[in-house]
This record gives C-alpha cells, structure tokens and sequence, in this order.
C-alpha cells in the first residue's frame, strides 16, 4: 500500500517544501536596516495627502461575487459543451438542472436589485 500511495505522497512533501524554503531564505538573508526615511508611507514617489485608507462601497464585492458565480459556471459548461453530443439524456439534464440552479440566484439577486447602481 505503501508502495502505490509512495510517490504521491513524496509529491505532496515535496510540493509543500518547495514554496517554504524560499520564505525562510529570503527572510534570514534579505538586508535588514529599518530607518524612519523607509518607514514613511508614500504614493508614486511623493508624500500622501489625506487618509491612505479608502473604503470602497459593498457593490463592488457584489458585482464580483456575482461575476465569480458565473465565471465558474463557464468553467462547467464549456468542457460539457465540448462533449455535448457523446454524452446521455441524463447528463443534459443534469446540466439543465444546474442552470435552472444558477437563474434561480440570478433571478434572486435580480428581485433583490443587486444590479443597480444607488
């Protein structure tokens, strides 16, 4: 059993190594002389003016979320569509099951006025 799972499960060790080591090194051999001149926050080359902290409004998360929703469904639907005509009776309803889903919360988002812009 050992033998099967071996391989994978050095990939696995491997794989979360690789990305570490780098971190630690660049931490223990980077430069370290903090002074106040690097401390000093500033925006392309000259000093900030004003709050640096700019909350952006809850709709932006919103139309992204959204987007991600549907962005994903993409990622579902076109290696379907590749096969479409390989595939059984069932497989078309499960995909049609899978959109209905999807225009469920898009309709839900559109009742709740998601979409417009206030």
């Amino acid at each position: 059993m050992l033998g099967t799972f071996g391989p994978i499960a050095l990939f696995l060790v491997v794989a979360l190594i690789f990305p570490i080591i780098p971190l630690f090194l660049s931490r223990f051999l980077a430069p370290h002389r903090p002074n106040p001149v690097k401390l000093e926050p500033y925006e392309s080359g000259m000093e900030t003016i004003g709050p640096t902290h700019v909350q952006f409004p809850i709709r932006y998360y919103l139309y992204a979320l959204i987007f991600v929703i549907f962005d994903v469904e993409i990622i579902y639907l076109f290696p379907w569509a590749l096969v479409y005509d390989k595939l059984p009776v069932v497989a078309a309803a499960e995909m049609a099951v899978f959109i209905a889903l999807l225009l469920v919360g898009l309709a839900y988002a559109w009742r709740k006025r998601a979409f417009e812009w206030q």
